[in-house]
């Protein structure tokens, strides 16, 4: 599918999708639940019914239906089954050392670039306990059965590989530690796995080098849960918002969340632009003590008590900035078309691991910028960029990168000549619908 995306400025509503991070995670726990559950989660995307195909393959009864899925049924122990994990990364990740808990022989099919993607740090740290793992082409062989013990991974990889381990090592017979060396970052998402963990009644011990783990946990999600928005989602709308002179408002947003792209709002504050929150539904600005803006992904996990808010985002100052991307690199695409529309010299530094994601990211966002008409360079670490103000407009190769796809159409705000974006589907992954909440916008 080809999108053209006119110039100018928006301004209107949006309700983004759940978060598709928080989603994943609800799934897994559910599915290793003895009950009955029902998440909430408006517009599934393809990573979310990547997670939903891989655990009914490996045993759980899941029916989906709009604006829910319901997991009827839980995972068991044993048995072989072929799965298709899609282009999810996360799906992938969470589930290797689930099904090498449950001792399960599971065939992971991988699409796109995943088989390309590094996976082999978690997957030798599983071999070390009993697992046997081997990958033939794009399809990754699971199977064995891992034991408790002392599990070493580095944490300046992916935070993927430890929250995959908090899932599986609770449900083995004995006591597991997960050492952690060198730095932590994304530390968000673990928060986040541990979120999940602890609302289905499994607690993990942080101790200094990393977690302890006690085995025999039993998983303990039941009814309906409902999974709140997504800040990734919500990002490309705030940063139009920053772009606008009327503004965009993000509506029933989670602002006491654990989602580490909420850091978007301190991001867009820094940058200029002007931010109102709203309690949602009452019309009353929002306490400051339910607000969360963290300044760094190793502070305290923060209330339980959820506050939601309708966030209005609209154009300040745009000024230049510096960003460290090492706990939000999926912010990487959409902030450097922010970095566009401000005049001088921005930075983003700590994103080298943008080369290893669905596309070379660093590449692909430059790319995207010079396409557009737009000043930048890729250095070793990240991007320079020198903002004019303003983009021309052109033709972007979204190389079947969502993150890149949703940037481009964002870029369009700045824009003096439309945007087109061959391929815009692969925005489904994350964010079904995207182009038709950018329709509704007015222009």
């Amino acid at each position: 599918m080809m999108t053209t995306v006119k110039s100018g400025q928006r301004s209107g509503s949006v309700k983004v999708p759940a978060s598709k991070s928080v989603v994943h995670r609800m799934l897994i726990c559910s599915a290793l639940s003895n009950a009955r559950v029902t998440v909430g989660a408006e517009h599934i995307s393809k990573d979310i019914e990547a997670t939903v195909a891989c655990l009914a393959g490996m045993g759980a009864e899941i029916k989906v239906t709009p604006g829910r899925i319901d997991i009827l049924s839980g995972l068991t122990k044993g048995g072989e089954c072929f799965v298709n994990c899609g282009e999810s990364g996360s799906t992938l990740r969470f589930l290797i050392p689930v099904a090498a808990a449950l001792g399960k022989t599971v065939h992971f099919k991988m699409e796109g670039l995943l088989s390309k993607r590094p996976h082999d740090v978690l997957t030798n740290e599983l071999m070390r306990h009993g697992a046997v793992i081997l990958q033939t082409g794009d399809v990754l062989n699971v199977s064995g059965q891992i034991k408790p013990g002392k599990y070493e991974i580095p944490g300046n990889i992916s935070s993927q590989f430890i929250s995959g381990l908090l899932f599986a090592l609770p449900l083995l017979n004995g006591d597991s530690d997960i050492i952690i060396t060198g730095k932590r970052e994304s530390v968000s998402y673990i928060n986040m796995t541990l979120d999940a963990l602890e609302e289905s009644g499994v607690r993990i011990e942080e101790t200094k080098d990393g977690y302890f783990v006690p085995g025999k946990a039993r998983f303990c999600r039941s009814g309906f849960c409902e999974a709140e928005r997504d800040w990734s989602g919500a990002a490309f709308f705030m940063c139009m918002g920053a772009m606008s002179d009327d503004g965009i408002t993000l509506e029933n947003m989670n602002v006491s969340s654990h989602q580490g792209d909420m850091k978007v709002m301190k991001i867009l504050k820094d940058f200029g632009a002007e931010i109102n929150i709203v309690s949602a539904g009452s019309g009353n600005d929002i306490k400051n003590d339910k607000l969360r803006m963290p300044e760094n992904d190793s502070e305290a996990m923060g209330a339980k008590e959820k506050a939601f808010a309708d966030i209005s985002v609209k154009k300040g100052k745009c000024l230049p900035c510096e960003i460290d991307a090492s706990d939000i690199p999926d912010l990487v695409p959409v902030l450097s078309v922010l970095m566009c529309a401000a005049e001088g010299k921005s930075v983003i530094k700590n994103a080298q691991r943008l080369r290893l994601k669905e596309s070379d990211r660093l590449e692909t966002t430059s790319g995207m910028i010079r396409a557009l008409g737009g000043d930048v360079r890729v250095t070793e670490d990240g991007l320079e960029i020198l903002g004019t103000g303003s983009l021309k407009g052109g033709t972007v190769d979204a190389a079947n990168d969502h993150r890149i796809a949703m940037s481009a159409a964002t870029a369009a705000s700045i824009c003096t000549g439309e945007v087109i974006i061959p391929g815009s589907q692969c925005a489904d992954k994350s964010y079904p619908g995207f182009f038709d909440d950018l329709e509704s916008l007015k222009k």
